[in-house]
């Protein structure tokens, strides 16, 4: 599986149920990398998609522990163990996991690539991911170029689980 997000400097994700960031370069990068493929998410992920629906041209898979939790076209997964037995039938190549912050944690274990927009710049946040940089079984693969829109200064990076 991989894990892709956008981060600030500190490894926020998010503020509000929002994205720090509306990077519209960076958006098409998700949607480009992610189209086709398998998505995973935590409903308060999902509810914060435009419409608080599932992402068009792809597998959405939504985790939940509400009963009853319409997933608007998503596949729910009503805990762990489902969620596990949904995945199986995907190949994990093909699954990409979109947060938020608790299944970032959950899954983190279980993904061997990430794919990090990286914002040079720290906002004000209430989630993160874990922080790559410092963790001691990831290495950064590639950081791309700096790039910058808006007056937000970011790049593209790659990591990969150490063997």
């Amino acid at each position: 599986m991989i894990i892709i997000a956008a981060v600030d400097r500190n490894w926020a994700i998010g503020h509000k149920g929002r994205l720090l960031a509306h990077i519209s370069r960076d958006l098409k990068h998700f949607a480009a990398t992610t189209t086709g493929h398998v998505i995973v998410m935590g409903r308060k992920t999902l509810e914060s998609f435009p419409g608080g629906r599932p992402l068009p041209h792809r597998i959405n898979i939504v985790l939940t522990s509400q009963e009853g939790y319409d997933g608007k076209g998503a596949i729910v997964a009503r805990g762990v163990d489902e969620l596990n037995t949904i995945l199986e039938g995907y190949d994990s190549e093909e699954v990409y996991v979109v947060g938020g912050e608790s299944l970032y944690r959950m899954m983190l274990p279980r993904c061997d690539k990430a794919i990090i927009t990286k914002i040079d710049q720290e906002f004000e946040a209430d989630t993160w991911m874990p922080d790559l940089d410092r963790h001691p079984d990831w290495l950064l693969k590639e950081e791309g170029e700096s790039l910058e829109e808006k007056g937000l200064a970011f790049c593209f990076c790659s990591y990969e689980r150490k063997k």
